[in-house]
């Protein structure tokens, strides 16, 4: 073997090796590329692609267990930088979510079923309307020891047009028979017909009183001296 054809042997040996180091910094160390993975959708707000199990299948994962909610799962396909993915597991922490996208992100993105993606994935899309009509959701009801949401639910008010909740309020806000200050209160707070005579004359009798008390203050007067002098004239 002569000096030119070791020279090239050698020069084509030290090329791959560049290469290949090429190649593992970019994947191994950069991780310059990109991931895609089907992740979970939600039918009620958008169009999902819809994986069904296989009644003839025997194998694990693709055989139908009589659960819907194994049998029938609703995904989107999202495609990220290996390198902006964090290393986490979403069954462990709630937090992690290692396809969502930022803001501005570049080689982001999730992509929901149509007409041409349906055909890619071989499936079939859901349609949120029809989902949300087939699958109401049903009100969660708090946990005893989750006072944010127990409050929440106490503050909520009713609708205008709901009347058995109108209706249902009035009822809590009437007082029990044996409530003295609540129906002392209430006495109070109502108000007279402007042709109730006797009620005008007392609400007259009610004032009149407050504004006597009031004259006198106990507290740097002697009230007791009034009335004396009254008296004596």
């Amino acid at each position: 073997m002569d000096k030119k054809s070791k020279l090239l042997i050698a020069v084509v040996i030290i090329l791959i090796l560049i290469s290949i180091l090429i190649t593992f910094w970019r994947i191994m160390i950069q991780r310059d590329y990109i991931i895609e993975n089907q992740i979970d959708c939600d039918p009620y707000t958008e169009k999902c692609f819809i994986w069904e199990c296989d009644p003839a299948s025997t194998v694990e994962g693709e055989a139908c267990t009589g659960d819907p909610e194994m049998d029938i799962w609703y995904y989107a396909v999202a495609q990220r930088k290996a390198a902006n993915i964090p290393f986490c597991n979403p069954e462990e922490d709630e937090n992690c979510a290692p396809f969502e996208c930022l803001e501005g992100e570049k080689d982001c993105s999730v992509t929901f079923c149509d007409e041409t993606t349906k055909e890619e994935q071989g499936v079939e899309c859901s349609d949120p309307v029809q989902y949300s009509l087939d699958n109401p959701e049903e009100e969660e009801e708090c946990a005893e020891d989750d006072e944010e949401c127990l409050a929440a639910e106490e503050e909520s008010e009713c609708a205008e047009d709901d009347a058995e909740c109108l209706a249902a309020e009035e009822e809590e806000s009437e007082c029990a028979e044996g409530d003295e200050e609540c129906l002392a209160a209430e006495e109070e707070d109502a108000e007279c017909a402007e042709d109730d005579a006797e009620c005008l004359a007392a609400e007259e009798e009610t004032a009149a009183t407050k504004e006597e008390s009031a004259e006198c203050d106990p507290a740097t007067e002697d009230c007791s001296a009034e009335p004396a002098a009254d008296s004596a004239e």
